[in-house]
């Protein structure tokens, strides 16, 4: 299994990560519009910072975002910017149909969930890392020693 990488001017860098975000009190409001309206304002917000929707998902009481993202984003206000902006805009946009749901508060949990993801398990990782240098050190240590 091989890693796509991706590069900018000083890394080369493959970072998913997966999303959760749920609704305040759980309330199981967001209908089909609202998800389809969601999906374009992550995927928008997430464009405008470098970041790549993988996949967009959820139920009626939550969203699942897979993304990718290059290094020099800082998680904790990526994800404070995709709450605020879409809380406000699916507000805004569903404010008759969400007015059996909230007042004035906010339409997203203050919690959310965030999981690093890629192709390789923790264990073939530690695996990789703990094999460095063993080839190497083998092939050196059955080498005839050097006659002078």
């Amino acid at each position: 299994m091989s890693i796509e990488l991706n590069s900018n001017r000083h890394s080369v860098y493959s970072l998913k990560y997966h999303l959760v975000v749920i609704t305040k009190y759980r309330h199981k409001c967001i209908n089909s519009g609202m998800f389809k309206e969601l999906e374009k304002i992550f995927t928008r917000l997430l464009k405008d910072k470098d970041c790549k929707v993988l996949e967009f998902g959820g139920e009626k009481e939550h969203v699942h975002i897979v993304f990718e993202t290059p290094p020099q984003i800082q998680l904790s206000k990526l994800v404070n910017t995709l709450k605020t902006v879409s809380s406000r805009l699916i507000k805004k946009d569903y404010e008759e149909h969400l007015k059996d749901y909230y007042c004035n508060s906010a339409f997203w949990s203050k919690s959310y969930c965030i999981i690093s993801t890629g192709g390789a398990t923790i264990e073939t990782i530690e695996g990789y890392i703990q094999s460095q240098g063993v080839k190497e050190q083998n092939r050196l240590n059955s080498s005839p020693p050097e006659s002078n």
